[in-house]
């Protein structure tokens, strides 16, 4: 590659190695990732077209006919629309508050742990839940919440209660999901904290012990300040998702049932079962798209917000 410059005041073509070639090493390292993009994110973005069509298996893809914004005004207009919005929304925004705060909970606490094969002991425990597939966690749950020999409801009749129908009482679930959500997932979410705050100069610490600072007043002004940018990427991160809902945790772990439907159906429960009873591939991509299209204007409004307070912590 060429490149033209000045000296003396004359012009002079300098040669210099193609960039491709200098980095050949680490755009191979890179290029597993690349192809897994290519093939599972952006190859199936071509589907995108099956949201405005009328889609019929036997015609497929190019001879189904076009049906405009029916397929969005079949999700949008229906009576189930403002409940399942309202439960993706709301328990994803509960999440995201409660993970932030755990995960910083937690890893401060993990800091304050001086011997490294404590800490690698509390870590590994809690990371284990991360690796259960959402299955055996709704087991496990069933294994607590079972109405008839379920082992909370043995607890609350040894001390004189009466057993609770767990999965008939929708109110009880927003809670219960969120204490799930929290157990498989803090761990995990810990790790980055407790990274940050492995880099945090210790003469800060030394600093403020020197002013008479104890360990919760070290914590306050010195830990948090300090991976409070980590905090605000990892939130932005999860403001990206929020108009998504796991999957596996609403269905899962609420067995599917009817009756909780008002506290936990979501967007994608809803959509897979529209596509699993009806076969209405047409409206669950409309709805994918739309939560795709959401999801990216929430996350650039929350970065525009958070670069104009404070254009450091911002994501880009």
């Amino acid at each position: 590659m060429n490149t033209v410059t000045t000296v003396n005041g004359k012009r002079r073509k300098v040669k210099r190695k193609g960039s491709f070639k200098d980095n050949l090493q680490l755009l191979s390292m890179a290029l597993p990732t690349i192809l897994l993009l290519a093939v599972f994110n952006y190859a199936p973005m071509f589907g995108l077209v099956l949201a405005f069509k009328d889609y019929k298996v036997p015609s497929g893809i190019f001879g189904s006919p076009w049906a405009g914004l029916k397929n969005f005004e079949f999700f949008l207009k229906s009576q189930d629309a403002w409940r399942i919005t309202r439960n993706t929304l709301g328990l994803n925004f509960l999440f995201i508050i409660a993970g932030i705060i755990c995960g910083v909970i937690f890893a401060l606490i993990m800091f304050e742990v001086k011997k490294a094969h404590q800490v690698k002991i509390y870590q590994t425990i809690s990371i284990l839940p991360s690796f259960l597939s959402w299955v055996a966690v709704g087991y496990i749950v069933y294994s607590l919440l079972d109405p008839t020999k379920g082992i909370l409801n043995q607890i609350i009749k040894a001390f004189g209660g009466e057993g609770i129908s767990w999965y008939s009482e929708p109110q009880y679930w927003p809670v219960i999901l969120l204490i799930t959500k929290i157990w498989q997932s803090v761990g995990l979410g810990s790790i980055i904290y407790y990274a940050a705050l492995m880099g945090v100069d210790q003469e800060l610490y030394e600093a403020a012990e020197i002013d008479g600072a104890n360990k919760l007043q070290k914590t306050w002004y010195v830990s948090l300040p300090q991976i409070v940018p980590i905090i605000i990427i990892m939130g932005l991160l999860e403001v990206g998702k929020i108009f998504r809902a796991d999957f596996g945790l609403f269905y899962n772990v609420t067995r599917n049932v009817g009756a909780l439907y008002p506290t936990t159906d979501v967007i994608d429960t809803y959509v897979f079962r529209a596509l699993m009873n009806q076969g209405n591939i047409g409206m669950s991509s409309a709805v994918g798209l739309f939560q795709s299209v959401v999801c990216f204007i929430t996350l650039m409004v929350t970065n525009a917000i958070v670069s104009k307070i404070s254009p450091d912590n911002a994501l880009f």
